[in-house]
């Protein structure tokens, strides 16, 4: 589970509810909400799969409405 980092928004987000990708800065999603970016690190699990944890001390930034 992923929560928005934007301390007014903190909605809470499953990994098949957002999408995860680069937008120059790192791996990230945009809460579908608020639109701020929330980043992620990517690891790969012991059986091949692809898993993403958020990153604690990278606050959200900006809205999608730039």
């Amino acid at each position: 589970m992923f929560t928005c980092r934007n301390q007014p928004c903190g909605e809470q987000w499953e990994m098949s509810d957002v999408v995860i990708k680069n937008e120059g800065q790192g791996l990230l999603f945009r809460c579908p909400m608020c639109g701020a970016r929330n980043y992620v690190e990517r690891f790969d699990g012991e059986d091949g799969s692809v898993l993403y944890e958020q990153i604690e001390g990278r606050p959200a930034t900006g809205p999608m409405a730039e």
